[in-house]
């Protein structure tokens, strides 16, 4: 009875407006009715001849009225039209949220504050306020939100941060008012209320404070915010904040993440294998698929994929299967899938064969450099049909994530970068254009070795990008850059010993490219299990460690 009356309430000072409104419409209709009875036929009947032109005088002048009330008197351009989201609507349940466990973990914690917090509030705790989701996009900190106001059974608001910045000072702190004023209503009707704030960064950013005013829309925004968040500390109504962003902590104003505030953080990192092979999984259930689809296969085809485009890749795999008039989901449809996102479509353009030639020769470098010198990467495609701007490609991967790289593997990156261009040179003795894109790649991948952490033969140790290259002499920019040339010209003599000690296979696949024009990777694996070539990185050996013969 209660939570009745309570909600009762709630609903009252939430319309009250609207509700004495209709009141006074009903009650002066009845009196007008009355009155009109009282009149003689007469003036009863002029006074309905004139009825309708009245009315018409009175909604005009009520339409200018309104609007001027709105927009002078009112903040109409604050205006903030957020529904409530019951729990039940929502229905987003932890188990729900695949492929991110570490992160359900901890947000499994944030529910059971929610739900404890009469306990919590006896021993002398206080109830958990802000809650700041981290994470790259398309990792479910949405969902995640979704999930926590599901368990807790607390209605949703969500909003994104840009919603609240705007041209005019006032308009954002406007709506951050009125944003948690209904928060704190529905708090007080349903026992609490989850706020989820998307994009925190476009109005968390580090505040500008300088004479010209710079910054003073989203400063004013953003203070309001962290006075409504402090607002919350003396209040009974359980209103939890989560905000969401993409950023980096650093951007954030030091304010927003002080105690009291978002001080509770949860990062969400893309799936690793295992939540990849779950994500498949579940995706796959929702279409009608091959069931002799290797799922496992998939999650390691898929490194550094976020769940969002797990999903993309199996609704793109389900399109690509009624296109070809087909009635399941099968590995070829997801395979093309992931090539038609990360690749791009097939160009239909016809090459001159000394082109189609000189191309498969390109992409053969690539690919033999990769499979016997990279150490962590895999090659799943080898390809000469045009995609977006390029006429083949070599697409790889690593077999699992790695968060650090040694001087073996960016080597073997640079290596592999090249080897087109090496490739190209041994066959023809000069180079195409499509060297460009590689050289660009390698460059960068040298500059950085040498300019920013320490690896080149001179021992000059350090971050030199984060010294302003006027302050740099001449003569350290000039030994920076020749250690990196010096780089460049050691992998190409690797790639150029490779090629030339293993032409038999170099060959084969550039022929194999001519006929096909596409390998996949167990063709792959075939051709070079066919010269007693095995897969270094199926048995973890270092192979950018060795030598083209052997050595170390």
């Amino acid at each position: 009875m209660s939570n009745y009356y309570r909600r009762m309430k709630m609903y009252f000072l939430n319309y009250r407006t609207r509700i004495l409104v209709a009141f006074a419409s009903i009650l002066l209709v009845i009196l007008s009715i009355w009155g009109m009875m009282s009149l003689e036929s007469y003036y009863r009947n002029i006074t309905l001849a004139t009825m309708p032109l009245q009315m018409l005088m009175v909604a005009m002048n009520a339409i200018i009225f309104v609007y001027m009330y709105l927009t002078v008197m009112r903040d109409g351009f604050a205006k903030m039209d957020k529904k409530m989201i019951k729990a039940a609507d929502v229905s987003v349940r932890f188990s729900d949220v695949i492929g991110i466990d570490e992160a359900k973990e901890e947000a499994w914690e944030v529910v059971q504050l929610i739900k404890d917090h009469a306990k919590l509030k006896q021993i002398g705790g206080k109830i958990l306020r802000g809650i700041l989701m981290v994470g790259p996009p398309g990792c479910g900190k949405t969902y995640l939100a979704k999930a926590i106001a599901t368990e807790a059974g607390l209605p949703f608001l969500s909003m994104s941060a840009s919603e609240f910045v705007e041209i005019f000072v006032g308009v954002g702190a406007s709506r951050v008012r009125k944003l948690f004023k209904k928060a704190r209503s529905l708090a007080y009707g349903f026992g609490g209320c989850v706020v989820f704030i998307d994009e925190l960064d476009a109005m968390g950013r580090n505040r500008v404070f300088n004479q010209f005013g710079g910054g003073s829309e989203t400063n004013s925004t953003q203070n309001q915010l962290l006075v409504e968040m402090d607002g919350l500390q003396g209040r009974e109504e359980n209103v939890i904040i989560i905000g969401a962003t993409n950023a980096q902590e650093e951007v954030l104003d030091p304010a927003l993440l002080r105690p009291g505030r978002f001080d509770r953080k949860v990062y969400i990192m893309r799936p690793n294998l295992d939540g990849r092979e779950k994500l498949f999984q579940y995706y796959l259930g929702k279409v009608k698929h091959d069931p002799s689809i290797d799922v496992g296969h998939l999650a390691r085809k898929a490194v550094g994929k976020s769940p969002a485009e797990i999903e993309n890749i199996v609704k793109e795999s389900a399109l690509i299967a009624t296109r070809n008039g087909k009635d399941i989901v099968s590995y070829k449809e997801i395979t093309e899938a992931i090539e038609r996102i990360e690749l791009g479509v097939k160009n239909k353009i016809k090459m001159q064969d000394s082109e189609k030639r000189m191309t498969a020769y390109h992409e053969a470098g690539h690919l033999v450099t990769l499979y016997l010198l990279h150490p962590t990467d895999d090659v799943f495609k080898a390809s000469i049909i045009p995609r977006k701007s390029s006429l083949g490609v070599v697409h790889h991967q690593p077999r699992e994530e790695y968060f650090s790289h040694d001087r073996d593997k960016l080597l073997a990156d640079i290596k592999v970068a090249i080897a087109g261009y090496v490739a190209e040179k041994l066959i023809k003795g000069v180079t195409t254009t499509g060297v460009t894109a590689d050289f660009t790649n390698a460059m960068k991948v040298a500059h950085f070795m040498i300019w920013k952490l320490g690896m080149g033969v001179s021992g000059y140790i350090g971050d030199y990008t984060a010294i302003p290259e006027n302050e740099l002499s001449e003569t350290l920019k000039s030994k920076l850059n020749d250690d990196t040339n010096q780089i460049l010209r050691e992998c190409m003599k690797n790639v150029e010993q490779l090629l030339t000690n293993e032409k038999p296979i170099f060959e084969r696949f550039a022929h194999e490219l001519l006929v096909r024009q596409e390998l996949e990777y167990d063709e792959i694996e075939a051709i070079f299990a066919e010269y007693g070539k095995a897969n270094p990185r199926a048995f973890g050996t270092k192979a950018a460690t060795q030598e083209p013969n052997g050595k170390k």
